[in-house]
């Protein structure tokens, strides 16, 4: 019932039943209306006749008128169909009545117009109860009235009458009730059918939507019959895509005045879909489908304007165009943190994209990593992209000072970017540079945008889109997306500005840290190289340290990370390796304050600062190598040992003593590793960055170094060059440090040894055997000055030390004297107070001495000294002697 046939049927329903009851209503008002007159005439036609009826006169005059009126009067009513007949005086007594008692008796009654001889029909209440009484008056021969005949019929009965025409009426009635129920229910069944049983406000909310929906689409909308001959509807857009008449509808679509094509295409009833027709100036796309089974046979027909749809596609292309190129724009520039890289990969992306021809500039400061200063027009050209050849802009690296008055020296003072959208038609850009401007009118370039690159808040340069040839000129949606990119371009290059600073800086802090030249020694020949990661400068570092008794010391190390902070680092532990060296320590023993050293500084600087990053995880290798023994002792500290490359081509990596990285050592004791090598063999020492890389393991590095290494012996330089060739990967990831060191041995004939006993008589046969030895070698002019140091080690060791004791010299780049003995007491110089008996011999050793010092060994301890081959001989005399041999005396150990 909530439906429109619902409830049209019970409207319906409701007024069949409303004009039924009315119906039925009129009839029964009708009936007893028929009814009363019907009594009404009926008792006027009985009180008329009997009243005229021959005899009553008669009756009347006779001397018993009841008796005679009483039968008749009866008789007649029975006749009449009336309730009775009844005869009165004209004073009021009854003469016959249909009730018999009634005669005789005296009635009041509206007799009084009928006495008057009038006829009259009234309803009253009379003896019967309420009747319809019809009063004749009877007049005798000349007119008087003599009496008054009245027949009444009771209201009863006449609506006897009518009841009895009741059922008839309400047959009639129901009968027509059910048939107009019927009839309502068919038609409400079909209007549900029609209406698919949707309520009125859904009605009507759908015949609203239908009507918005179809004038207010951008699509035109036609419906036809089932041959395609009549138009039945057309919306508001297809009348204006077909500039229909207002009368169309109805009308056969031939006779329209539409395109051969697009009726032919109407009239098939085929199914089309997106058929491009004309339609005068306008290029429609043009869909057909059946109405079936959605509604009667027949076609629906839709239109769309790709004229302007086209238009809107361009607009949307275009859009989403420069959407990919800005994402791609921030996936291709920034790459390197290069600065000069990056203005190209600007102008690589923009062009032939977005702008046939880009020109970049950028301060000079910026190119070198500085700071820039406040907005200049001095810049120097960075990129060009789009023109080959020989071409009329400026070249790349030219320094140009743009004119004020030009586009891009008003962008740069403006600090905003400027439209020239046809170059032809204006004269300020001419100014820079009338020449170059011809050239590039002829070159056929005719439009240009110049945007500042700015980056917080700052200019760094000027980038110059160009157009060209069949190239639309530029527009302001143009400039705006022109900022937008350079926006991005502008954060790269200023973050590769910031990075080459930092790398500037990192990059000269580190080759003021590591070594410039390698320093002289005759133990080993050497090659380096030291190569920086693609990411910048890191703490990989080598060096090569003389030490005492014409031994080397080998050094490679690592620090975790990049930048100033591990340049900085590397330099620390440089030194302190250094520094460790002097003591003459071993190898292990130096890699064990090493490692206290780097806990220290982690515990200690990482209290005070915060932002401290620590050196925990630096590595480090040690080795020393004796020339005399050909002996390497090396030690490790988390760094990867050494390759050992032999004279055969064979190649090994020394096998080493397994030990955590610098300040992870927790006290743990560090071991060495020893191996003799014939002459010619070489050591490679190298960082990690070498053997590891994202494509392979360390294994694999070392299978791959151990190649290159093989094979016929070469020089240092030739073997770092090659294994730099063949190990180092397109775009380092770590930097690498290589060091190549080819082992000599010192010449027997340049060592002499002697044992000494422990008795001072032995002292003065040493001294004679070291005096001739040093002239065998043409060292005559130090012989004294070596005598008297020799006198006081020997001595002092033969005095303090412990047996063995042996005096080794050795002549290499300087002579070197050594004496040692089984005691680990160290001499300790002092100078003695002019009371002393002692004291003064280890000072005259110092002062004639280059250099002199201690070293330990397994057995115990070294006392050497180094002495210079072509210094200035010691002079000769008595004044010299007696002087050295005033202060000469015992020295305490």
């Amino acid at each position: 019932m909530r439906s429109v046939a619902g409830q049209v049927f019970l409207l319906q329903l409701a007024v069949v039943v409303l004009l039924v009851v009315a119906a039925v209503v009129a009839l029964v008002v009708q009936a007893r209306r028929d009814a009363m007159l019907d009594a009404q005439h009926r008792t006027l036609a009985a009180a008329g006749t009997f009243a005229s009826s021959p005899g009553i006169l008669e009756a009347l005059r006779s001397p018993h008128p009841s008796a005679v009126l009483q039968p008749s009067a009866e008789a007649a009513r029975k006749a009449a169909g009336v309730d009775g007949i009844n005869v009165y005086t004209l004073d009021g007594i009854t003469l016959a009545h249909s009730n018999p008692e009634q005669v005789g008796k005296h009635v009041v009654g509206p007799f009084a117009e009928a006495a008057a001889g009038k006829s009259f029909t009234k309803t009253f209440k009379g003896s019967l109860g309420p009747s319809v009484v019809s009063v004749v008056p009877v007049k005798d021969a000349v007119g008087s009235v003599v009496a008054v005949v009245s027949s009444p019929v009771t209201v009863q009965n006449v609506q006897g009458m009518v009841n009895r025409q009741l059922p008839v009426v309400l047959s009639s009635a129901a009968a027509v009730l059910a048939l107009s129920a019927g009839g309502t229910a068919l038609v409400s069944r079909r209007l549900r059918r029609q209406t698919h049983g949707l309520g009125p406000v859904e009605m009507t909310r759908m015949y609203e939507h239908h009507d918005a929906v179809l004038h207010a689409v951008r699509e035109g909308v036609l419906i036809v019959d089932g041959d395609g001959r009549l138009l039945l509807l057309a919306n508001d857009e297809a009348r204006r895509l077909l500039d229909l008449p207002m009368d169309a509808e109805g009308r056969h679509v031939a006779l329209l005045g539409l395109e051969e094509g697009i009726v032919e295409l109407i009239g098939s009833g085929r199914t089309a879909t997106d058929e491009l027709h004309m339609a005068a100036d306008r290029l429609l796309a043009v869909n057909v489908r059946p109405t079936a089974p959605f509604g009667q046979a027949g076609s629906v027909v839709t239109l769309r304007d790709t004229t302007e749809l086209r238009a809107l596609s361009g607009k949307a292309e275009v859009a989403r165009e420069r959407l990919k190129l800005l994402y791609d724009a921030g996936v291709r520039i920034g790459t390197t943190l290069d600065v000069e890289h990056t203005a190209e990969e600007l102008a690589e992306v923009a062009v032939p994209r977005f702008a046939d021809v880009v020109t970049v500039d950028l301060l000079d400061p910026v190119l070198h990593g500085e700071e820039p200063p406040e907005a200049s027009t001095e810049m120097r050209r960075t990129a060009v992209v789009g023109l080959q050849g020989d071409h009329p802009l400026y070249p790349v690296g030219e320094l140009i000072r743009f004119v004020p008055t030009s586009p891009r020296g008003a962008g740069v003072a403006g600090g905003h970017p400027v439209l020239e959208a046809d170059l032809s038609a204006t004269q300020s850009w001419r100014a820079q540079d009338p020449a170059r401007a011809r050239g590039i009118l002829d070159q056929g370039i005719h439009s240009l945008i110049a945007v500042p690159l700015r980056a917080r808040g700052v200019v760094l340069g000027m980038a110059g889109f160009w157009r060209a040839q069949a190239s639309p000129p530029f527009n302001e949606e143009d400039v705006s997306f022109a900022e937008e990119l350079t926006a991005r371009a502008a954060l790269s290059i200023d973050n590769a500005r910031r990075y080459t600073r930092e790398h500037t800086m990192a990059v000269t802090l580190q080759r003021s840290l590591l070594p410039r030249v390698v320093p002289e020694q005759s133990a080993v020949e050497i090659a380096h190289r030291y190569l920086p990661a693609q990411a910048g400068v890191g703490g990989d570092w080598f060096d090569v340290i003389p030490l005492p008794g014409t031994r080397v010391a080998l050094v490679v190390g690592d620090i975790v990370g990049h930048g100033l902070h591990a340049a900085a680092t590397m330099g620390r532990l440089r030194t302190a390796v250094h520094n460790f060296s002097t003591l003459d320590l071993p190898p292990d023993e130096l890699l064990s304050h090493l490692d206290e050293l780097v806990v220290h500084i982690d515990t200690h600087e990482g209290t005070r600062e915060q932002e401290w990053q620590g050196i925990t995880g630096a590595t480090c290798l040690y080795a020393i190598y004796d020339p005399v023994s050909g002996q390497v002792t090396a030690a490790t500290a988390g760094h990867p040992g050494p390759a050992v490359v032999r004279p055969d081509g064979t190649v090994s990596f020394l096998e080493m003593p397994v030990s955590p990285p610098l300040g992870l050592g927790a006290g743990l004791p560090v071991e060495t590793a020893e191996l003799t090598l014939p002459e010619g063999s070489t050591l490679v020492l190298f960082t990690d960055g070498l053997i590891e890389s994202r494509d392979h393991d360390p294994d694999a590095g070392l299978a791959a170094l151990r190649a290159v290494l093989t094979g016929p012996t070469r020089a240092p330089e030739e073997t770092c060059a090659a294994v730099i060739d063949a190990m180092l990967p397109a775009r380092p990831s770590d930097d690498i440090a290589l060091l190549v060191a080819r082992t000599r041995r010192l010449d027997p004939a340049q060592i002499a040894e002697w044992d000494v006993p422990p008795d001072p008589a032995a002292v003065s046969p040493v001294r004679s055997a070291c005096s001739r030895r040093l002239a065998d070698w043409g060292l005559e002019h130090i012989a004294f000055t070596t005598e008297l140091i020799l006198s006081e080690l020997i001595t002092n060791a033969i005095r303090y030390g412990t047996e063995p004791i042996r005096v080794r010299l050795l002549h290499d780049r300087s002579l070197i004297c050594e004496v040692s003995d089984g005691s680990s007491t160290s001499p300790h110089l002092r100078r003695a107070e002019t009371t002393d008996e002692g004291g003064r011999g280890l000072f005259l050793v110092a002062q004639f001495a280059e250099r002199w010092g201690t070293r330990y060994t397994a057995r115990g301890k070294i006392i050497w000294t180094e002495q210079a081959l072509h210094g200035q001989a010691a002079p000769a005399g008595e004044d010299l002697g007696e002087a050295l041999l005033a202060q000469w005396d015992d020295e305490a150990f």
